[in-house]
Parts: C-alpha cells; structure tokens; sequence
C-alpha cells in the first residue's frame, strides 16, 4: 500500500498539510508495510527538505500511489484516475461551486474520502481543523478590536511562527471593561476559548452575565439550549433540536443587550432559528458592537456576516441602520471578522494537530479491516463511478438538478 502527501494546489495558497514529518515518520515506524511518497511542493510550511531527512522519497510524479492526502480542494485537472483521495471537497452539503469536482471524481473512477466524513458512528467528526479556526478566530476578534479602538496593535497570525508566538503577543495586551458570549461547544468553541482563558478573561454564568455589571472583562459561555427556547414554553432539549429545530425560536436578544463582542463558534444546522435578524440588530437595546464569526455562515443565523472576509481584509463594518456593509471602524456599526479558512494562517499547528488525529483514527484502518467502519462511513464514491449508499442523496446535485 502507498500513500502519497500530494502538493495543495488551489488559490489563494494553503500552506497546510495533512502530515508533519514527524507524524509521518510515525506512521512509517508503526506500519513498515506502508509505502510514502511526497509530492514535491514550494508551498507548503514543511519544506521538502524536513520531509527529506526524514527518510522520505520527494517526487514530481505520485501516479504510482494508492491512496493520495491533501488538504483542499484538488483541481479537475490534477485529478488521477482510479486512486483513493482525501481532502475537503465540500460537496457533501451541495454547494454549487464544486458541483462539477464531484462529477469529474465519479467520470475518473476515484473513490472520495471527505475529512468532514470521517466521524464516529454517532456521526460525530474524527479530525478536522475546528481548534485551529476558534484560536485564529478569537485572536483576530482581539486585533479587531485593539485596531478599531486605537487600544493595542495586535500582528496578523501569519506573520506569527506558531501558537507560542501568537499567545506571546497576546500576553502584551490588556483587554478594557467589556462583555464577551462565546456560542458553541465544540472544537471551534474551546479553541476560541483557549484564548480567552490565555487572556485571564473571568467566565461568569448565564444568569450573573445577564443581570450584572462588572468591573473586568468577563465571559459567558452560551449552549444551544440557552441561546434557542421552545415556541410553546416548555422546556427544551438540545437532542430533540438537534433531529428537528422546528418548534424552536432564538432566545438570543438577552446576550445581544448586554453584550460588547461575540465571538461565533457554534454549529448553524438546515433549518434552525437565526441567532438575531437585521431587525434585531436594529433594535436600540441591541449592544453587540463587534462579532468574530468563526462559524461564517453567509447571509444566515448571524445577520450582520454578509460575505466571509479574507485573511488580507480580515475586517468590515456592518450599518445595521442601513442593513449594509460599510468600511472598517465606521462610528455606530457593527465590526465584523469572518475569515472563512481561519486555520490557514497557523498552519503548522494546524497542521501538526490534524497529523496526530489523522494517525488515531484514519490510518489505523488502513491495516485493520476498518474494524470501526471509519473508512465504509467516509467514502462519498465508489471505484467504478458511483454514488455510495451513505451520500446517494447527491444523485441530483451530481445531476444538475438541485
């Protein structure tokens, strides 16, 4: 079995990796029987050389190997026929800009493995970039803020060698009086609140958040079930949202009244109640004056993300009188940072982190008979151009019909 480190070739450039050399050595080590080949690459934060000492064979040619790992999106016209591929396709939700990726994958007889389709049978995801985005979010949040404010000047995460540097610039800084809410519990969540704990900002609960002043920068971790509540009154379940949001409205304006910056980490699933609408916004009790959206969803739950920013113009402004977007800093708006490939500007830990979770779960299952299923769950296609059974619902899509 050969396994190919393949060279990330959509722009803008994605420095990222599926495997450090270090981790890639490990997966040598722990399975000698397993062939790697790197494809050459000058982009990419692991340079050749480190793959090299390393032991391992740089090539500009990688059609020998079985099974090819990337990052991001391949282009059509990289694609080689009859291999097993894994990166992010974003597919699996119908987006019409990859629509003719999915039917090029099934034309060349490739079986596809999403990293968003490696999950538990709970349906839970294995890997993923989701810390890395939180900490790049929430830092970008502060810089944000720091710039807007003429408080502190905070450098862009890419010009930082790593996570210590960035928690280095952080520790220069002090934050003002202000009231933060933190949505979400995943690893988007807690990677942002990694940087808030790093900040010794105080966690407050709900109900002294939403009932007192203070005298510090606090923040208030807010759960699905806090920021939604049912329409008839009755008590809520997160379960029972999670299946079917029907029945289930934002209960959200409490923490938009007495709240400075939002920081955006939670999951937005098909169906369930915007956190506020531009109406809310309008609302003269409306406080939020600054909303780092890691989770960027456009034109959806978190009403003043009008369009995902980029890592060159991580900032805009957001008039919620107007319901338009405005410059950066404009006086009486709404600062916005909603970057959408967070994880891009840190990517060696990125990288690193994603590399160790990889080898947990993935490759295991490469030498197991995928006793877990992990590979059966994540394979969208199938080596003579099909559909599998799990993701058949992108029949239409693949068709040109949704």
């Amino acid at each position: 079995m050969k396994f190919a480190i393949i060279k990330e070739r959509k722009n803008p450039p994605d420095r990222r990796v599926v495997f450090s050399p270090q981790a890639l050595k490990i997966v040598q080590q722990n399975y000698p029987e397993a062939e790697v080949v790197i494809e050459a690459s000058d982009i990419r934060v692991f340079p050749d050389a480190d793959y090299k000492k390393m032991g391992f064979t740089i090539s500009n040619d990688i059609s020998d190997a079985d099974i090819l790992f990337g990052v991001k999106e391949v282009p059509i016209a990289a694609l080689i026929p009859n291999k097993k591929y894994f990166f992010f396709s974003h597919t699996i939700k119908k987006q019409p800009y990859n629509r003719e990726l999915l039917k090029a994958i099934l034309e060349k007889n490739i079986e596809l493995y999403d990293h968003e389709t490696i999950v538990r049978q709970t349906g839970s995801r294995l890997i993923g970039f989701g810390r890395y985005a939180g900490l790049v979010g929430a830092y970008n949040g502060f810089r944000a803020l720091g710039l807007r404010d003429k408080l502190f000047t905070l450098p862009k995460v890419e010009t930082l060698k790593d996570l210590t540097a960035v928690k280095a610039e952080l520790d220069k800084i002090v934050i003002p009086n202000i009231k933060i809410v933190l949505t979400g519990t995943g690893k988007v969540a807690k990677g942002a609140r990694e940087i808030l704990d790093h900040l010794n900002i105080r966690q407050v609960g709900d109900a002294l958040y939403l009932t007192s002043p203070f005298s510090e920068p606090v923040y208030c971790l807010a759960d699905v079930m806090e920021y939604n509540k049912r329409t008839d009154g009755k008590v809520g379940d997160k379960y029972e949202f999670y299946k079917d949001p029907a029945g289930y409205e934002s209960n959200f304006m409490p923490y938009a009244e007495e709240t400075d910056m939002f920081i955006a980490g939670h999951f937005y699933g098909d169906g369930a109640p915007f956190l506020f609408t531009r109406e809310d916004a309008r609302n003269p009790e409306f406080r939020i004056n600054l909303v780092a959206d890691i989770s960027c969803d456009i034109d959806g739950p978190v009403a003043c993300t009008l369009r995902p920013s980029t890592i060159a113009n991580p900032f805009y402004g957001y008039d919620p009188k107007n319901e338009k977007e405005v410059p950066f800093g404009t006086k009486n708006t709404i600062t916005v940072m909603a970057v959408d490939n967070l994880p891009c500007e840190l990517p060696k830990d990125a990288s690193e982190g994603f590399g160790e979770a990889f080898l947990e779960h993935v490759i295991p299952a490469f030498f197991n008979d995928d006793e877990r299923g992990i590979l059966k769950r994540a394979r969208i296609t199938t080596n003579d151009g099909k559909l599998t059974r799990r993701f058949a619902y992108l029949q239409d899509y693949v068709d040109g019909k949704e």
